[in-house]
């Protein structure tokens, strides 16, 4: 099967990394399909785009799950070391998911950048093919800015 590139926001980074925004009913076979063994979401289960039980339905087709819920207002370093954690030791292939793919860019940023030596323009240009925190007039995007800006934790 090919890549599900109607998920929105839908980007492979490698073989075993892929990320998007939100995810839907339909989406969690299709995951399974393509190869996807362990999901990890960023968004809050409360987002009213957030999917109902999505735990659940990827243990159904045999995906394994992580939630770290990370509030769009107030990202933190706790977020980022569990991202981190979950994402270098969890079983691959791996989707990492959000609402818009905007956390998920963000997050892989830094983690390219501070954690894998990627170039800084390579790691920046690889985020803004979802999005740039820099270039929002969205009023979290101060606090996005000062969270990529970050450290090597």
């Amino acid at each position: 099967m090919s890549d599900p590139v109607d998920i929105r926001a839908w980007q492979r980074l490698d073989a075993d990394v892929t990320t998007s925004g939100r995810i839907e009913d339909r989406d969690v076979a299709r995951l399974a399909a393509v190869g996807v063994v362990h999901v990890i979401n960023l968004a809050l289960e409360t987002h009213p785009e957030a999917l109902a039980d999505e735990g659940a339905k990827l243990h159904h087709h045999g995906i394994a799950y992580t939630h770290i819920p990370v509030p769009f207002d107030a990202p933190g370093e706790e977020h980022f070391a569990a991202f981190r954690d979950a994402l270098e030791r969890g079983p691959k292939p791996v989707h990492v998911h959000c609402i818009m793919n905007w956390r998920v860019s963000a997050f892989l940023y830094r983690l390219n950048r501070d954690h894998r030596g990627m170039p800084e323009a390579q790691a920046r240009a690889i985020m803004e093919r979802q999005w740039s925190p820099d270039g929002s007039d969205r009023p979290e995007a101060q606090v996005w800015a000062k969270f990529i800006a970050g450290s090597d934790t």
